[in-house]
């Protein structure tokens, strides 16, 4: 994908990255079937390009993608006019409307990250890459109904300052300068997911020092707020 600003991209090159990166995030195994969405933001931060509802990834087009605005009204149904966003556009649309920076949004059913959300434990940062580039430990969410607006105000809530959080009994939510960099923070979280999992039958995690914990956290904090709107 281009390395280009996000806010500098066409409409049709968002909608191109969204489907790149969804059909990525398939071959990946963080979804399987329909399950799981991606969006990005449009040019002029007002909307929101979106998968479709109960589409399998391995066949979406272009022209399957919807378009909502920020209150959920669609505004491109896709080539046919009657595709619908997906199931989980309130969680989308609040981590747009809650933070300007935020440009793209993956919502998947990692397998390892989703253990942990369903013993409703955080992912905890024992890597320092982690804190750099999810900002720290990844939160777990209160329970909330899927598909509902209360679940997507919980899960907003715990991403002002990390790019990834955990849906309690359900799976992974994370946001990102572009969709392409919300696949990065999803594929980061699941692979920490697994290593501590696998870590944890060789003894206890030691988690990394405080200090580390601050600077890096720190870094993830200056990309966050001057670098993905740059």
């Amino acid at each position: 994908m281009t390395d280009r600003r996000h806010a500098d991209k066409t409409a049709d090159e968002v909608k191109e990255e969204v489907l790149a990166v969804a059909q990525r995030v398939h071959a990946a195994g963080l979804v399987v079937a329909t399950a799981g969405n991606i969006s990005g933001r449009m040019p002029g931060g007002d909307t929101v390009c979106m998968t479709p509802s109960s589409l399998p990834y391995e066949g979406m087009t272009v022209g399957d993608l919807v378009v909502v605005d920020l209150d959920g009204e669609i505004v491109d149904g896709g080539e046919t006019g009657d595709r619908t966003p997906s199931t989980e556009k309130a969680l989308h649309l609040e981590c747009y409307r809650r933070y300007p920076e935020v440009n793209g949004v993956i919502h998947s059913h990692a397998p390892h990250a989703s253990m942990f959300a369903l013993v409703r434990e955080p992912i905890p940062a024992a890597i320092e890459e982690v804190v750099v580039y999810l900002g720290g430990d990844v939160p777990i969410c209160e329970y909330r109904t899927t598909g509902t607006d209360e679940l997507g105000e919980e899960v907003a809530s715990k991403l002002g300052d990390r790019s990834a959080a955990l849906m309690a009994n359900h799976g992974l939510v994370c946001v990102g300068k572009s969709p392409e960099d919300a696949l990065h923070a999803s594929l980061v979280c699941e692979r920490t997911a697994q290593i501590v999992w696998g870590a944890r039958s060789l003894g206890q995690v030691v988690p990394i020092p405080d200090k580390v914990q601050g600077d890096f956290g720190n870094v993830y904090g200056f990309v966050r707020e001057h670098l993905w709107n740059a």
